[in-house]
């Protein structure tokens, strides 16, 4: 196959990516911070990345609870912070990625929006985020932006926003597997966690779109009306990787 029709298969991360100008950064906590926006000067394609292997459940029960960050405050149950979230905690087991002999156990997902992660300066209206971690405490998140379409397993996640203070939302049966994209390739680099307290030496995997309905959408952003996104951190020389079939 030509290799132009390889990296057209091979590469939904960059989608429509190269659309419009990048945001300039905000100031990191260090010299590999997340997110970051993917330019095409940081891409770098390689045949011979390790795979990842994914194996989520097809019948998962977890519950979805806000993520406070500012319980000490009077207010804190009215006011939203810009680091909290709604996080969906997987039932131990549930899922995994093995990466280089190395198994990560999904723990669990969270969203932003807007997209934490920009292509090219663009941005989705939300991104989720699946954080795995091995026995060792090493992390790999998997990164999926979320844009307006067909509805998906993540609008049944997002159905019922569980309260700042008040009772978590248990899920009974989730397919793990539809959570990500049917096209698996993936965009690689070592980065952070987006919130406090930022440890660096998270392997990200970023991969193309899933759609949800505007209404989830709607609810989600009219819940953190002034987002829950990190800006864009500096890449300091650091490249994104690209993954491509063996040939």
């Amino acid at each position: 196959m030509a290799r132009k029709g390889i990296v057209a298969i091979a590469v939904p991360v960059v989608l429509s990516a190269l659309l419009t100008a990048g945001v300039a950064p905000a100031r990191s906590q260090g010299a590999a911070q997340s997110p970051i926006d993917i330019t095409p000067s940081s891409i770098r394609f390689d045949t011979h990345l390790p795979p990842l292997l994914i194996s989520y459940g097809h019948h998962a029960a977890g519950d979805l609870h806000y993520v406070r960050k500012d319980a000490a405050a009077s207010d804190g149950c009215a006011v939203r912070d810009h680091e909290e979230t709604e996080e969906f905690e997987v039932e131990p087991g549930a899922g995994h990625v093995t990466l280089s002999g190395v198994r990560y156990d999904l723990v669990q997902f969270h969203f932003h929006t807007p997209s934490e992660h920009r292509f090219a300066g663009h941005a989705d209206p939300l991104e989720m985020h699946l954080v795995h971690r091995s026995a060792a405490g090493a992390l790999l998140v998997i990164g999926v932006p979320l844009r307006v379409g067909a509805p998906s397993t993540v609008d049944k996640v997002l159905s019922h926003l569980a309260p700042e203070c008040g009772e978590e939302v248990h899920f009974a049966d989730i397919d793990l597997n539809t959570l990500l994209p049917v096209n698996r390739a993936t965009a690689r680099y070592t980065g952070s966690l987006t919130t406090a307290p930022f440890t660096e030496g998270v392997q990200w995997f970023l991969m193309g779109e899933k759609t949800v309905t505007q209404a989830t959408v709607s609810r989600f952003q009219s819940l953190f009306y002034a987002g829950n996104a990190r800006p864009v951190q500096p890449l300091n020389g650091r490249t994104v990787q690209l993954e491509l079939p063996h040939i």
